[in-house]
């Protein structure tokens, strides 16, 4: 019984110009930037139409955790530049150099993970719940939304870094496109937390 393979997986597409997965993962980001722009378009309106924000008076960094949200976005910026050099590692053809770096950039997600979780529970022992108002609602959806996604980005990272590597071995080309694509969904999410930080901690 032959192997089906999926052809134009490493040498790109005579018609998109790019291999198969990076079109895809391109794609998939596309329909995300709908998503989180449709989210941020609602948020918008919502404040917009707000007296005050927050409704219960004062200002977003005095509900908020400013400091905690600063270590996130240095914490997932330095993830970004760890995802690049694991990637790069792959280029120059060092192994465990790439495991070094990856598991540098799964390291620095659970961190970010961990702050988020601390946050969340000092807002729940304030009884400050999605139901509060909309300030809350708004703050759990869009952290909570984009927590969901930096959790897709570790299992990802997670299989490269483990079973995935296995490739290597047999295609390193494919499996350094698979860390590309990667890259570039983890990228998107850092991308996301620095707009998000300074919307809902700072103005």
């Amino acid at each position: 019984m032959s192997e089906t393979v999926i052809p134009y997986m490493v040498k790109p597409h005579p018609v998109t110009g790019l291999p198969n997965g990076k079109f895809g993962i391109w794609l998939f980001l596309s329909s995300e930037v709908m998503l989180f722009g449709a989210l941020f378009s609602s948020y918008v309106l919502i404040r917009i139409g707000m007296p005050h924000w927050p409704p219960e008076g004062g200002l977003s960094s005095e509900v908020l955790s400013v400091p905690w949200g600063t270590f996130n976005t240095a914490v997932l910026i330095t993830s970004s530049i760890t995802m690049v050099l694991a990637w790069a590692s792959c280029k120059m053809g060092s192994l465990p150099r790439f495991k070094m770096w990856m598991g540098a950039t799964v390291f620095l997600a659970l961190v970010f993970l961990v702050v988020k979780y601390f946050e969340y529970s000092d807002k729940f022992h304030h009884d400050h719940f999605p139901s509060h108002d909309n300030f809350f609602a708004v703050y759990f959806l869009l952290t909570g939304l984009h927590g969901l996604h930096i959790v897709g980005g570790i299992i990802v990272n997670t299989f490269l870094l483990t079973w995935g590597s296995r490739m290597w071995k047999t295609d390193p080309e494919h499996f350094t496109n698979r860390v590309e694509n990667a890259g570039l969904y983890w990228h998107f999410v850092d991308l996301v937390w620095i707009f998000l930080f300074p919307s809902l901690y700072l103005l």
